[in-house]
């Protein structure tokens, strides 16, 4: 964006991500100590803006992040500063978009990164290993949710030497789980029960959830590791796992919740906390992993994929030296919440019941 603009960054913003300042003025951007929001024209940010920061932009200006589009209070706040805000939780799920689609690309850090997570705190070794002392049999690992974060989930459990089965509510996310080396759990759901508008997830209904519970429960108690990824935007995770359904594995297993934050897939689950509960096998416990932000965790390649999301949306709005947001385009029509004062956001701010369920299904295609 160097050629014929001027790219602030502020001073300090990439050293925990391992990108110091010397990185950024050879790219050719300006360090500076701090960023005045009422003189810049488009402001790229990660986590949605506090209220503060979006009373001193100036009208007109445009933002490019994760924008909380479901929250009705920062949405009437940027409508009422005349912000042309582009939240990345609104973009359209189409082919074209993929290169621009942050759910996906932070899913997949997350993926990786609740892996080792779980790796470092289980007792036992991941791979089968064959010694003159005996054989150590392979980690069992049980993946929930067949969306980015999962099947990024399954992909490194597998590399790493486990056994690995998964589910998801849509049926036909068998093949998906097949084709990363899982296999497929049949809970007994039909597609209708588990697949809404476009072939994504949707919540189950109460006897649907309560049979899907029921199917998994053995396959988790078999299970070394348990990994949950589903989360919707906007609404409190689905609740997949019971206190008891955990408690039934082995002493040192191990459960992670990449849903913590939103209200968690396992119960019990706490953000950015280890819990420990007693094993009804035996003596000893089982550890929950709430893990806050998991992408935050692998800043370095999370900021890497992030920025490019970034970029490629910039390059639609930014021509010829000249800043267009043209909503004729599909991208910027889908993802823009507010502009010239107006809340642009159609209907309630909750996604409906049918609407895309794991954050990690965003991008399907992926």
């Amino acid at each position: 964006m160097r050629a014929g603009h001027r790219v602030l960054v502020e001073k300090g913003a990439g050293a925990l991500a391992a990108y110091p300042d010397a990185q950024y003025e050879a790219a050719g951007a300006e360090i500076v100590s701090g960023i005045d929001l009422a003189s810049i024209d488009i402001l790229a940010h990660v986590t949605p803006l506090p209220a503060a920061a979006i009373a001193r932009m100036r009208r007109g200006a445009v933002t490019i992040g994760l924008a909380g589009p479901y929250d009705d209070e920062r949405v009437a706040a940027l409508a009422a500063a005349g912000v042309t805000a582009m939240s990345f939780e609104k973009l359209p799920r189409t082919s074209r978009a993929q290169s621009m689609d942050v759910l996906s690309s932070q899913a997949l850090a997350a993926g990786y990164r609740c892996v080792l997570e779980a790796a470092i705190r289980l007792p036992r070794f991941f791979p089968l290993a064959m010694t003159a002392a005996g054989t150590v049999p392979p980690a069992k690992v049980v993946v929930l949710g067949i969306g980015v974060a999962g099947l990024q989930a399954i992909a490194t459990a597998k590399r790493l030497g486990a056994t690995v089965a998964a589910n998801d509510i849509r049926p036909d996310s068998a093949e998906e789980a097949h084709s990363v080396g899982a296999t497929f759990i049949e809970v007994g759901l039909d597609a209708a029960e588990g697949t809404g508008s476009g072939g994504y997830a949707k919540s189950l209904g109460d006897d649907a959830a309560a049979r899907q519970k029921a199917a998994l429960a053995p396959h988790i108690a078999q299970a070394d590791i348990l990994i949950t990824t589903a989360s919707i935007p906007g609404r409190a995770a689905p609740r997949l796992v019971t206190h008891e359904m955990v408690a039934a594995m082995r002493p040192g297993s191990v459960a992670v919740d990449l849903a913590a934050p939103s209200g968690g897939n396992v119960e019990g689950s706490v953000p950015g906390k280890d819990v420990q509960i007693a094993s009804a096998q035996g003596d000893g416990v089982v550890t929950i992993v709430g893990l806050a932000s998991a992408a935050s965790d692998l800043p370095t390649d999370a900021s890497r994929l992030f920025a490019k999301n970034v970029e490629n949306v910039l390059k639609l709005i930014v021509a010829d030296g000249a800043l267009n947001v043209d909503f004729a385009d599909d991208i910027v029509e889908g993802m823009t919440i507010t502009h010239d004062g107006v809340n642009r956001l159609v209907g309630p701010t909750a996604p409906p019941a049918d609407a895309p369920a794991p954050a990690s299904d965003e991008g399907k295609d992926a």
